[in-house]
C-alpha cells in the first residue's frame, strides 16, 4: 500500500498547455497517416482499415497517458489535504501564525503538494501577500476540493481569532469527502466489469458466428440482390469491434473516475484487445 502511494506522489504535474500541445500533435499525426494511407492504399481495403486503426490509436495513446498521469497527481494532491491541515492546526495551536504554519507544512512530505507549498512560501518571501500567493498555488493545482478550500482559509485568516478551530473541521469534510469518493469508485467498479464483459462476449460471439457461418457460405445476403462476401462481413465486424471498444471505454471513464477523458484508457485497451483477437482468430 505504501509503495502504491509512493509511487502516485511521483506522478509528475501536467499542464494545461502540454495537454493541449499533445492532442494537438496526436492528431495532426494521425490525421496525416490517414491520407497518406488513403492515397496510397485506398484499394486495398484491408490495410487502409488497419493504418486507419493504428492512426486512431496514435491520436488517442498520449493524452491517455497524460490524462492518466494527470488524474494521479490530482489525486495524490487531494489525499494529502488532510494531513496538511493537521498540521496546520498542530502548529497554530503552538502559536504560529497561519503564514509560518504554512511554511513549516511546506518542509515536510506531503507528496506533490510539497513543491506547492514551497512555491507559496517562496513568492510570499518575495513580498507577495498572503492571500495572493494562495490563490496562485489554488489555480496551479485547480482541483475541485482546492478550489473549495482556498476561499475558506482566506476568510479564516481574515477573521483571525482561533483559525484552528476552521481547519479542524474542514480536515475532517475533505477527509470524509475522499472517503465517499473511494466508496463511489468501488459500487462503480462492477459495472466497468460489465462493460468489458459485455465487449469480450461481442468479440466471441462475432468470431463465432464468422468462423461457424459465413465463411461456409459464399456470401452474406443483405439488401435486394447485393451480397457481402466474407471479407466484407469481416472488415464490418472489424468497424464494430473498433467502435463498440472506443465509446464503450469512454462510458467506462465517465462511469468510474466522471470524467470522460479518463475513460481514453479504457478505450485503448479495449481496442488492441479487440484488434488482437480479430486478427488471431478471423
Amino acid at each position: 500500500m505504501l509503495s502504491h502511494q509512493n509511487g502516485r506522489d511521483k506522478m509528475p504535474k501536467i499542464d494545461k498547455k502540454t495537454k493541449k500541445i499533445t492532442w494537438v500533435a496526436s492528431i495532426l499525426i494521425a490525421i496525416a497517416i490517414i491520407v497518406f494511407a488513403y492515397v496510397e492504399f485506398r484499394t486495398a481495403a484491408t490495410v487502409l482499415d488497419q493504418l486507419v486503426f493504428f492512426a486512431i490509436i496514435i491520436a488517442v495513446f498520449p493524452p491517455a497517458v497524460l490524462s492518466y498521469i494527470d488524474y494521479k497527481w490530482r489525486k495524490a494532491v487531494d489525499e494529502h489535504l488532510p494531513d496538511l491541515f493537521r498540521s496546520i492546526v498542530q502548529a497554530q495551536e503552538t502559536g504560529m501564525t497561519l503564514p509560518k504554519a504554512l511554511e513549516e507544512a511546506s518542509k515536510r512530505d506531503y507528496g506533490p503538494l510539497t513543491a506547492e507549498l514551497k512555491k507559496m512560501t517562496a513568492q510570499i518571501s518575495w513580498g507577495m501577500s498572503f492571500e495572493q500567493a494562495l490563490l496562485d498555488m489554488g489555480n496551479r493545482v485547480n482541483t475541485v476540493l482546492i478550489q473549495r478550500t482556498v476561499p475558506m482559509i482566506i476568510e479564516a485568516s481574515r477573521s483571525g481569532g482561533r483559525i484552528e478551530k476552521v481547519f479542524d473541521p474542514m480536515g475532517k469534510f475533505i477527509q470524509t469527502t475522499l472517503l465517499l469518493d473511494k466508496e463511489r469508485r468501488t459500487q462503480t467498479r462492477p459495472y466497468i466489469a460489465i462493460i468489458y464483459v459485455a465487449f469480450f462476449v461481442f468479440l466471441f460471439t462475432i468470431i463465432l458466428l464468422f468462423k461457424s457461418f459465413f465463411v461456409s457460405i459464399e456470401g452474406l445476403p443483405i439488401l435486394g440482390n447485393a451480397v457481402m462476401s466474407p471479407e466484407q462481413t469481416q472488415r464490418l465486424f472489424f468497424h464494430m469491434t473498433v467502435v463498440q471498444a472506443f465509446f464503450g471505454g469512454l462510458v467506462a471513464g465517465k462511469m468510474g473516475d466522471g470524467t470522460v477523458s479518463a475513460g481514453l484508457k479504457h478505450s485503448l485497451i479495449l481496442m488492441l484487445s479487440g484488434y488482437i483477437a480479430l486478427e488471431l482468430f478471423l
